[in-house]
């Protein structure tokens, strides 16, 4: 397993200090999306579990990116928006030198019984990676091309229409075990790669996230392919599919702003 997006240190609150992992192509001083949703969904689960709420699951989890999180220390905060017989509703907090830098909000519901009448679904369910393949140049990821299947890291998943990634699980904490929940959470700010890489690199810088589950993930490695793609005068909307090696589990949404300026020019995958 990769290293954690940070490490814990204790003082009169709990300070999030980002290791080298969380660091992100966009700038030295700025911290990565991933380790961002991350820290959030963990908050998130915490505040879950102080309720007692096992019987309900993550479903739809929606990342507010409003500020630059900078590589420095950090402190997350979660508020019980509402706590009723089949759903909990929270808001969680990202905070740096006393400033909110970015928010989520985690829908969980309680599952049961299929309703029992016919209804369409568009069967989407990309194949994941043969069980043993282990990237070697990139450490998180693999990648797909029509013509060679899953590998390693090329210019030809660069220059590839529709992009599809498989995801290894990286810790939000050291010394802690990754939740489904934080994985996918983490996971689903690639959907900006996946959806706005290009010839030129990543030219577009995502201000959110939005992730819906009908289930969480079985295991800690999912994988996104996108589905579809806009683009008007310099924002984009990319939408791709999570899944899992049972199939399909969710969709991941990110609205985009150009940032050709600052293009991250990517060599083997990270962003």
């Amino acid at each position: 397993m990769s290293s954690a997006f940070f490490r814990v240190k204790h003082g009169d609150t709990e300070e999030l200090h980002p290791e080298s992992r969380a660091g992100s192509g966009w700038g030295a001083d700025q911290m990565r999306g991933p380790a961002v949703s991350a820290a959030l969904a963990r908050e998130a689960e915490r505040t879950l579990a102080m309720l007692g709420r096992s019987d309900l699951q993550p479903v739809r989890w929606t990342l507010d990116l409003f500020r630059a999180v900078r590589m420095r220390p950090s402190v997350t905060s979660a508020t019980v928006v509402r706590s009723g017989p089949r759903l909990c509703l929270i808001d969680a907090v990202l905070s740096q030198d006393g400033e909110p830098r970015a928010r989520a909000t985690v829908l969980f519901l309680r599952p049961s019984e299929a309703a029992p009448g016919h209804v369409w679904s568009g069967g989407t369910s990309p194949a994941a990676p043969p069980e043993g393949l282990v990237p070697v140049g990139d450490p998180e990821r693999l990648y797909f091309t029509e013509a060679d299947g899953w590998g390693e890291w090329s210019d030809a998943f660069r220059d590839s229409a529709r992009k599809r990634i498989w995801h290894l699980p990286v810790p939000a904490v050291d010394g802690e075990d990754p939740t489904p929940f934080q994985v996918a959470a983490s996971v689903a700010d690639v959907t900006n790669m996946v959806s706005n890489l290009g010839s030129a690199g990543l030219e577009y810088i995502n201000a959110d996230v939005t992730m819906a589950l009908s289930r969480p993930p079985e295991a800690l490695e999912v994988g996104l392919a996108l589905t579809e793609r806009t683009e008007h005068a310099g924002i984009s909307v990319g939408t791709a599919v999570l899944f899992d090696r049972q199939g399909a589990l969710g969709t991941a949404t990110v609205s985009a702003l150009a940032n050709a300026q600052r293009a991250v020019r990517i060599a083997r995958g990270a962003e």
